[in-house]
């Protein structure tokens, strides 16, 4: 029986949160592959380093070895969840994601007004609850591999909660063709097989509907400049950056029409300063808060570089909006 090109090739695990490390691109299948970086959990609930390999064919980079079932379960616990959450309000206040979805869902609304909309990864439903400002006629529903999209659920911002990937068994069978619109904003890269995600978005997509992705860019060249102080290579969780070619080509293969991609608007600027967070995570707190200063000058700059930089490749992020064409 012929398996995924996302399939482990070795057989000897050496560490029960990691699968086998393989020795070929899981996007394109090529042997040619170099090391990106090597990268500690920034938390350090884990010890080790985790490596992100790069297809030298292909640019596709992922988690190698990948994490398995048993670390995927670790690092998306919700007492990891809540203090990434905490490490991210050093140089992300809830205040500019709330602006952030609203002016995402502002963006979307050209599309007509869809019926039903599922957004997957949604935490804690977050970006419907801003949507609904631009699409009250619209039922909102949100999947999460956390407990996070329960508690949406409970305080009313998606109107059904569903746990897991929609590659989860039985999930997007349960699901099959009941939206008129997708969304994945920074969920792809957390997705073991991205391909089969894909495959399994535009099964619960109707025919017409829209699928929009939102994904760090590997091509950023903040990735270049900063190396393992590059907040979006997020190690341990993400598992797969695509670069844009491929997930074009994908969708294209898919049966799928690319309406709009988008360099600009989905960069958020926070490279530097993040840097600085991450360089300064497991240090004294004598050398935190001596830090804090550098990381405010770093902030600064990543807000008032950003209107140059999102138009160029330091750009950290790009967005896809894609019409379902096939049956």
């Amino acid at each position: 029986m012929p398996t995924s090109p996302l399939t482990p090739q070795i057989t000897t695990p050496h560490d029960p949160f990691q699968e086998p490390r393989r020795e070929d691109c899981p996007w394109c299948g090529s042997p040619r592959l170099r090391t990106r970086l090597r990268a500690p959990d920034p938390l350090r609930h884990r010890s080790g380093r985790f490596v992100l390999d790069a297809c030298r064919d292909c640019g596709h980079a992922f988690q190698n070895p990948r994490l398995s079932a048993e670390g995927l379960a670790f690092f998306h616990r919700d007492f990891y969840e809540r203090h990434l959450e905490e490490f991210a309000a050093q140089f992300r206040s809830a205040r500019a994601v709330r602006h952030r979805h609203r002016a995402t869902a502002w963006r979307l609304s050209a599309l007509r007004e869809p019926e039903s909309w599922l957004d997957v990864g949604t935490g804690r439903g977050g970006f419907p609850e801003a949507a609904k400002e631009f699409f009250p006629y619209t039922s909102f529903d949100g999947l999460d591999p956390t407990a996070r999209v329960e508690q949406a659920l409970l305080e009313g911002r998606v109107e059904e909660a569903h746990r897991g990937y929609l590659t989860t068994p039985g999930m997007a069978a349960r699901l099959r063709a009941r939206y008129d619109v997708v969304t994945m904003f920074h969920h792809l890269q957390h997705a073991p097989d991205p391909r089969a995600e894909l495959r399994a978005a535009l099964t619960v997509l109707r025919r017409g509907g829209h699928l929009v992705i939102e994904v760090p860019d590997p091509r950023c060249l903040f990735a270049t400049l900063l190396g393992r102080w590059w907040l979006p290579y997020g190690q341990p969780r993400h598992l797969h950056l695509v670069p844009p070619a491929n997930l074009w080509a994908e969708l294209r293969s898919l049966g799928c029409t690319i309406l709009v991609t988008d360099r600009t608007t989905p960069h958020v600027p926070y490279d530097l300063s993040a840097a600085v967070a991450l360089a300064v995570a497991q240090a004294h707190p004598v050398v935190q808060l001596a830090a804090i200063p550098v990381q405010t000058l770093a902030s600064a700059l990543d807000h008032g570089c950003a209107p140059l930089l999102r138009r160029t490749r330091f750009s950290n992020a790009y967005r896809v909006v894609a019409r379902k064409d096939g049956g």
